[in-house]
């Protein structure tokens, strides 16, 4: 909808569904590495790798973090570029009093089952300019535009009105089930805040989070992030290595990329494990994840 071409810089510490987006639409990402506080696109690296070819930026809010919007918006305006943000961990998120949907050209967001929002499947976009609503209405509808028209080479994105109807449902219920989530976070930070080799997520300043996920480094920790994974396991724990492997090294974009390009993230990925996390866990549950990982 906003006529991309060239390169698209991104970020590769991401699910796998924003680089298959960048190359489905014709477009190559150029993968910029991140930084090692909240794991966003670092915006140090991004202006290095813009070229006469960038039409682009696509920063990823992970974990519901938000990515440094004004440094952002900042470069883009002085390279003439679209910002379109994967906000699919923020919905509810706020910067500043601000709704995470509303920096950037555009914001994606998933509703799917297991975000702090979720209509089962599905998700939604937030722009800035009205003008490209039509579009996007066309492009969901297979690009019909009219009775007789079809403008656009588009597919069919539109929700059902099952799903309409249970994010109806949920919608009234997310404020409490991110104060639940909170709860559950607080008690993992007192069970593991102080152990050395486990380094935290931290608060950002300005910002209300939404609690999506809880994500633990192990860095110089006595056991390594894979045999952590293996114990809880054992003990009908699943913990995600969540994101492991790095988009530009998947195995369908073998040759293209090199993960080295990017060592941060790919530092971390090696390390970084989300603990589970949802607004009914028992907290009696989490001290039994957490007395596993210390064991």
């Amino acid at each position: 909808a906003l006529n991309l071409t060239g390169e698209v810089i991104t970020t590769p510490f991401t699910f796998a569904s924003t680089t298959h987006a960048i190359v489905r639409c014709g477009l190559t990402p150029v993968f910029c590495d991140i930084n090692s506080e909240d794991y966003t696109i670092d915006v140090n690296k991004i202006e290095c790798l813009i070229t006469e070819k960038t039409s682009a930026i696509v920063p990823v809010h992970v974990y519901g973090n938000v990515c440094n919007v004004d440094k952002i918006e900042k470069i883009a305006i002085k390279y003439n570029l679209k910002v379109i943000y994967d906000a699919a961990h923020a919905f509810g998120v706020t910067v500043n009093g601000k709704g995470i949907g509303t920096f950037g050209d555009a914001s994606m967001f998933s509703f799917h089952a297991t975000k702090v929002f979720n209509t089962i499947e599905g998700g939604a976009v937030t722009y800035r300019d009205s003008l490209i609503k039509d579009k996007l209405e066309a492009i969901k509808n297979f690009g019909i535009t009219s009775s007789e028209t079809v403008e656009y080479v588009g597919g069919n994105a539109k929700m059902s009105e099952f799903q309409a109807a249970m994010g109806i449902c949920n919608l009234r219920h997310v404020n409490n089930e991110i104060a639940k989530r909170k709860i559950v976070v607080e008690r993992y930070i007192s069970n593991l805040e102080s152990i050395r080799g486990i380094k935290l997520m931290q608060n950002q300043k300005g910002v209300e989070s939404n609690y999506a996920y809880f994500p633990v480094v192990f860095d110089g920790y006595k056991k390594s992030r894979d045999e952590v994974f293996e114990e809880l396991k054992i003990n009908n724990i699943f913990a995600r290595k969540y994101f492991y492997p790095l988009t530009n090294s998947f195995e369908c974009y073998k040759g293209k990329y090199d993960q080295e390009d990017t060592p941060i993230a790919n530092y971390i990925a090696k390390r970084v494990l989300t603990l589970p996390l949802y607004a009914d866990l028992p907290l009696e549950e989490v001290d039994r994840i957490c007395k596993i990982i210390k064991m």
